[in-house]
């Protein structure tokens, strides 16, 4: 799975996630196109895509202890939210416990969604 706008860190996907997130409420419209979709969770920022830019992307950084959860979602594609773990792990997987603290943090963070359904990961749980 490619990694969408500009991380602050440079190190790698160690373990991803793709979550479906639920059918957001038809937009009501007088006139015109509907407006674009507002993105899911309030702590997302607008991060941009320098090959282009006229993709918008929004993400989150949360700095662990010695990883970093990204939440990114882009409004092309509304209804994934990816969340990646980014570990300085070169040539290797995260351990089991580093997993379990990924999966515990992206359901922590997205709770105010509820239940979301998993469309893809690696690792899985």
């Amino acid at each position: 799975m490619p990694s969408l706008g500009v991380s602050r860190t440079h190190w790698p996907v160690g373990a991803w996630i793709r979550l479906r997130l639920p059918d957001p409420p038809a937009p009501v419209t007088l006139m015109g196109a509907p407006p674009p979709p507002d993105p899911p969770l309030e702590i997302l920022e607008r991060n941009p895509v320098p090959t282009d830019p006229r993709r918008k992307v929004w993400s989150f950084e949360e700095d662990h202890d010695n990883w970093v959860l990204r939440l990114i979602w882009d409004e092309d594609d509304p209804s994934l939210l990816a969340a990646e773990f980014r570990a300085p792990l070169y040539g290797q997987r995260p351990s089991r416990e580093q997993v379990g603290e990924f999966w515990a943090a992206v359901r922590a963070k997205t709770a105010p969604l509820g239940p979301l359904r998993i469309e893809g990961a690696d690792p899985r749980p």
